[in-house]
């Protein structure tokens, strides 16, 4: 059978965005000219904060101090979980070199960015978690300049565990301040901080915008959009987790998609009758946004089986995946568009989310379709070098003085002939493009 739509969104990621490139491309402008003083500008103007920018050691301190110990404890237990994974994927990237021809010798080699500027937002939720996810990758890749930089409220700064835990997790400097400003001073290099080689984090859609049109002069993780989780079960998943599943992604905002594909109606049915009943019993901000999500976005469809569930689930390429299905490794093996998969009922995205150890800064959009989220490659550049004994150098030169006349790059090929020329004295060669 085709898909059955058992409930269809009437709103999608994009609807109703406002175009706030000519704003952002405006402040980003002012910034760059005016340097620390429209940052500041800004800085007032939207966070209306007056305090301290750069955070001082002393002020850290104080902060920390006012984290609960519970709460040092499970942000440490959550550090520890996202450094062991993120020293894994290290590991995954190696130098190398090898010969290509004999005396022609290539390799790679991995660098890490000098000055990374990591966002953390603030606003609504106080995102923790990103703070560990984006300072622990970077600290772990190797650069050697991180900043944090997060929102403040207006009285109080930024968020005491925000602190805490960008402190933790190896920050250089904490910065407090929200929006393109923020974007924008770390990647100008304002405040006496370093110009950033890439910025990272998820924000808002001036966030999302400033890094979209400083991409380039910048690196970027990604140019993220609104949040997406998708579930594939089977008969065998039990209702009510599923529904509170795709409740707990949908209180992230009133634009954030949640998706149910499945095989069994019943299953469906079920989770569309308890998701209501689960958003009622949110507290009001949470409710508000799940009910929005949930009315405007959500979607509940039904397949035949589970390939057509498997496909289904990649072409919408969600930026989490969860399967509560039986026989996982098939699903490992063939699912192939995610931000990240969580494999099993004993799992689920909120613990990427905070604590299990791999990132949660990830693709939104569909763009799952082509790449992958942040990770300690991010921060890494890998380069080749190469060198040649002369012998080893010689069919290299034939062939690259052939392949540049036949382009018609004239000057390429004389690199080649004068190589040798030198190297192979009274040796004839055909260098040519012609038979």
């Amino acid at each position: 059978m085709a898909r059955v739509y058992l409930k269809k969104s009437t709103k999608t990621a994009s609807t109703g965005s406002d175009d706030v490139r000519k704003t952002v491309l405006d402040i980003l402008n002012e910034i760059e000219l005016g340097g620390d003083t429209a940052a500041l500008k800004y800085a007032s103007k939207f966070d209306g904060y007056s305090g301290n920018l750069i955070l001082t050691n002393d002020e850290i301190q104080i902060a920390c101090d006012l984290v609960p110990e519970k709460l040092k404890q499970d942000i440490q237990f959550a550090h520890a979980n996202v450094k062991r994974f993120a020293e894994a994927q290290r590991g995954t990237i190696t130098d190398f070199e090898t010969e290509i021809v004999p005396g022609l010798i290539a390799g790679q080699k991995s660098i890490p960015c000098d000055a990374a500027g990591c966002y953390v937002p603030g606003g609504r939720y106080s995102h923790i978690a990103s703070a560990i996810m984006t300072v622990t990758t970077a600290k772990v890749a190797g650069c050697q300049h991180i900043t944090a930089c997060s929102p403040p409220n207006k009285d109080t700064g930024i968020a005491p565990a925000i602190i805490y835990a960008a402190n933790l997790c190896g920050a250089d400097k904490i910065l407090a301040m929200g929006g393109v400003q923020g974007v924008a001073s770390m990647t100008f290099g304002l405040f006496g901080l370093p110009e950033a080689d890439i910025i990272v984090g998820p924000g808002n859609q001036f966030v999302a915008e400033a890094k979209r049109i400083l991409f380039g002069r910048v690196g970027i993780d990604m140019i993220a959009g609104p949040t997406d989780s998708l579930i594939i079960a089977d008969g065998n998943a039990d209702a009510e987790i599923v529904a509170a599943d795709l409740v707990g992604q949908a209180e992230h905002g009133y634009n954030s998609p949640v998706w149910l594909v499945t095989n069994d109606e019943a299953l469906a049915e079920n989770v569309l009758t308890t998701v209501p009943d689960l958003i009622a019993d949110l507290p009001e901000l949470n409710r508000i946004n799940a009910e929005a999500a949930w009315r405007d976005y959500a979607e509940v469809i039904l397949c035949a089986d589970r390939e057509e569930m498997a496909s289904t689930s990649d072409e919408y390429a969600p930026e989490h995946l969860t399967v509560q299905a039986g026989d996982l490794d098939w699903w490992l093996d063939r699912l192939r568009c995610y931000g990240s998969l969580f494999l099993g009922e004993e799992t689920t995205v909120a613990y990427g989310d905070k604590a299990s150890g791999p990132n949660h800064c990830l693709r939104t959009s569909r763009s799952a379709k082509y790449t992958g989220g942040l990770s300690v490659h991010k921060y890494m550049k890998l380069v080749t070098w190469q060198r040649s004994t002369r012998d080893g150098a010689k069919d290299v030169a034939i062939a690259t003085a052939r392949i540049s006349r036949l382009e018609g790059m004239e000057g390429h090929a004389r690199t080649a002939d004068i190589r040798l020329s030198k190297y192979f004295p009274g040796e004839n060669f055909d260098l040519s493009s012609e038979d």
